[in-house]
């Protein structure tokens, strides 16, 4: 009986070396952050969760998370700004880890030689954290918004752990991704980027109407029927929050990685691997049709399963065969 426990399940389509792929320890995560304490309860199944339409209770489980796994115990973001999480943000990264080492004789480079660039950084600064603290990566954060660079420095100078480690860099002008943020001297192994998923505000309430609605039917078919007793007519929250920049822009998706494909012309020779997530499957044939023009020397599409929710990376470089081999004996040999 004890091994089939729902404890002991593992997610579906995480990353083999994610370490979210085991359903949460609750008692666990409580010891390593108490204030998630009154946010976790039984469902009528008898397991411990926590309700997902909650804000807050998303939060506090992404502060434990962080905490137990990334030892990183100074986290929090402003009041609506985006949540994301964790468990999916990991698998982002433990993908480019794979397609470095790829470039790399299947040796994944790791400390603190290896910079990434995380565009849109965000007030959490999820990606530069658990890339840090599970690789040594260093990393540059950007971002267009001055309170989420300002929080995200915060979280990094409360946190030895993250010490020398994370840099972050405000761009000033919206229309810009690159320009402006890789600097003449600068030299990234990767760049990464969940781009804003919606084209306007209207599209983008919708879709967080949909989510709430989603997680409240899954919480009530798990027993966690908290929303139940929130009301009915209530205006939904989106439970992971998010600003205009983080979650809508004029022509959404695909408008911004056309943006940012053309903009990485200009730093072909700075970076080995451009990437971004694509959440919209229809949006990879014009993503191509951007890639081939610009001239990209190799182009991969890695996908990604999250549960029920299926996405891809799809990354880029500029480097042929000869330079992949300079950098890899300037930077990933040493």
């Amino acid at each position: 009986m004890t091994q089939k426990k729902k404890t002991q399940v593992t997610k579906k389509g995480l990353h083999p070396r994610n370490p979210h792929r085991q359903r949460y320890d609750f008692d666990a995560l409580i010891a390593s952050c108490p204030s998630l304490s009154p946010f976790v309860a039984k469902n009528k199944f008898g397991d411990l969760s926590v309700d997902f339409t909650d804000p807050q209770a998303v939060k506090m489980l992404n502060k434990a998370l962080l905490s137990h796994f990334y030892q990183v115990q100074h986290w929090d973001i402003p009041p609506g700004y985006l949540c994301p999480p964790i468990p999916g943000r990991a698998d982002y990264l433990h993908y480019i880890a794979d397609l470095l080492a790829d470039s790399n004789k299947g040796v994944i480079p790791k400390g603190k030689r290896i910079t990434g660039l995380d565009v849109g950084v965000g007030a959490n600064c999820a990606y530069p954290i658990v890339g840090h603290r599970v690789y040594g990566w260093r990393f540059v954060g950007a971002d267009i918004d001055p309170l989420s660079i300002k929080s995200a420095k915060f979280i990094v100078e409360s946190n030895p752990t993250l010490s020398g480690g994370i840099k972050c860099r405000l761009q000033k002008n919206p229309d810009h991704i690159f320009t402006g943020m890789i600097n003449a001297d600068d030299v990234f192994d990767f760049t990464m980027c969940n781009p804003p998923f919606h084209a306007s505000l209207a599209e983008a309430t919708a879709g967080s109407e949909r989510k709430v609605r989603n997680l409240a039917a899954n919480a009530q078919k798990k027993g966690t029927d908290s929303f139940q007793k929130s009301g009915k007519g209530k205006k939904p929250v989106l439970n992971f929050g998010g600003q205009k920049a983080e979650l809508w822009c004029p022509g959404g998706e695909a408008a911004f990685i056309k943006r940012m494909i053309k903009q990485s012309v200009d730093h072909q020779a700075q970076c080995f691997w451009f990437t971004t997530l694509v959440s919209k499957k229809e949006n990879l044939p014009e993503i191509y049709r951007s890639l081939k023009k610009a001239g990209a020397a190799d182009v991969r599409t890695i996908d990604m399963a999250q549960g029920q929710k299926m996405t891809r990376v799809v990354a880029w470089t500029f480097l042929n065969g000869e330079q992949q081999q300079a950098w890899r004996e300037k930077r990933w040999e040493q």
